[in-house]
């Protein structure tokens, strides 16, 4: 039987990054989109060398990684800079993708969840996957969760919020929903396993 494929999302603070722990701890294969993306633009990346040769030397760090500052404001005053910079980060994250899914069906996984922040906004990933996931919980709810885990004001993590897809669109496009929202570790390990059992977990 050919692997369940789901796409995990979810807005900043609802616990996601949760779910996945315990989805993972169910023996779904985690494949982490961002982390991929986030190890090409490190120092030896796979991303550096184009980068480089793209945007120029004064884009990477003395260590070798991509200026993370230097390029948010670059993207900032040149919104196109940010179509040529995913033209070579996406290929890179799609062939590790890739590997790794290759990975997971050798070793025998029923199930493979890609945590996908931007899955709703991206619009290419709901066609490489069986199913879509979203973790939801209130908008206060992230708020506050947020600021108790960093060092950011209320007013910072509304703006995130406000930039993420709105969260109807996100419950549109959900197979399946874990209402997150007042619930204890042990009540959400409860809803993430009746989802597992129909990834066939």
């Amino acid at each position: 039987m050919a692997a369940m494929r789901i796409g995990l999302t979810g807005g900043i603070g609802s616990g996601k990054s949760t779910v996945l722990q315990l989805l993972s701890a169910l023996g779904a294969a985690a494949i982490d989109a961002d982390a991929i993306s986030r190890a090409s633009t490190a120092a030896g990346g796979a991303a550096i060398p184009a980068i480089g040769a793209h945007f120029g030397p004064d884009f990477i760090t003395a260590d070798g990684a991509l200026d993370r500052e230097r390029m948010r404001a670059h993207v900032y005053a040149q919104p196109q800079a940010r179509r040529e910079l995913e033209a070579i980060v996406h290929p890179l994250v799609g062939a590790e993708t890739a590997r790794q899914v290759e990975v997971a069906l050798t070793a025998g996984a029923r199930c493979i969840v890609f945590d996908i922040p931007l899955l709703v906004e991206s619009g290419r990933w709901r066609r490489q996957v069986d199913r879509v996931l979203v973790v939801d919980c209130l908008p206060a709810t992230q708020v506050a969760r947020v600021v108790a885990r960093s060092a950011l004001e209320p007013a910072q993590v509304q703006a995130i919020i406000a930039a993420q897809a709105p969260r109807a669109l996100r419950l549109a496009a959900a197979d399946t929903v874990i209402f997150n929202d007042g619930l204890s570790l042990a009540e959400l390990d409860v809803q993430v396993r009746q989802a597992a059992r129909a990834f066939g977990l």
